[in-house]
């Protein structure tokens, strides 16, 4: 049997018999549980019925979190020409064409987000077995794939998260840092449920939302009522 370290012991026992408990209360307990000599991340999982196999079922989006997430995103663009310069001039951190291609194919992926002008699909769907399976995958629906790249580039860098149900119905992202104020990671909690909430596929039967969980990178996870997460 695995023996657990006092750290985590006291983390254990500190959520033990605390489940469903309100947004403010979770984030109190997960920030006072992040003992980690690191700054950790605050992450937040949502259990959806929904089946994403089917495409009437799946959930996809993006959210701006209004106190940003805490992390350097960096941003790699597929753009030519006056596009181009304006990734570069935007922040982007990587921008190029056939070139970044081969070093994407060459197992090269030094980025978090990846974005694209129109023109530039042909090329980027030929990555779709490499960047796909990371969510890295340009998409007109969440705005990676736009000719406004500086825009783009901006809001990646601001705080946007993406977001997209897993084969299990699971939707998971990083809301922000343990480090931050509590009232900063209530909102930024609120507004992610927010966005998945309206992102409610049509073909969603029964209870879309049937679990919100709060944890750090290091801490054990809280449970969140629902009604309290949603503000219903």
């Amino acid at each position: 049997m695995t023996k657990h370290g006092k750290r985590v012991r006291a983390a254990r026992e500190a959520v033990a018999g605390k489940s469903d408990v309100t947004v403010e209360e979770a984030v109190a307990l997960v920030k006072g549980n992040a003992k980690a000599k690191f700054d950790e991340t605050v992450e937040i999982a949502l259990n959806l019925g929904v089946d994403p196999r089917h495409a009437d079922q799946m959930v996809r989006g993006v959210v701006t979190l209004p106190n940003g997430t805490g992390k350097d995103v960096r941003v790699a663009v597929f753009a030519r020409g006056p596009k181009a310069e304006e990734a570069k001039e935007a922040g982007a951190d990587i921008v190029g064409a056939e070139d970044l291609m081969e070093t994407i194919q060459g197992g090269k992926i030094e980025f978090d987000r990846c974005i694209a002008t129109p023109d530039m699909m042909p090329i980027v769907g030929r990555l779709g077995k490499i960047l796909g399976p990371r969510n890295l995958m340009p998409n007109p629906k969440v705005g990676t794939v736009t000719m406004d790249v500086a825009d783009a580039v901006k809001n990646a860098k601001g705080g946007e998260v993406q977001f997209k149900a897993e084969k299990a119905g699971v939707v998971h992202a990083g809301i922000g840092k343990a480090s931050f104020d509590e009232g900063k990671l209530v909102e930024n909690v609120r507004a992610f449920v927010d966005a998945v909430n309206k992102a409610k596929p049509t073909g969603a039967k029964g209870t879309y939302m049937q679990k919100v969980s709060l944890t750090s990178t290091m801490g054990p996870g809280v449970t969140i009522d629902v009604a309290s997460a949603t503000g219903n």
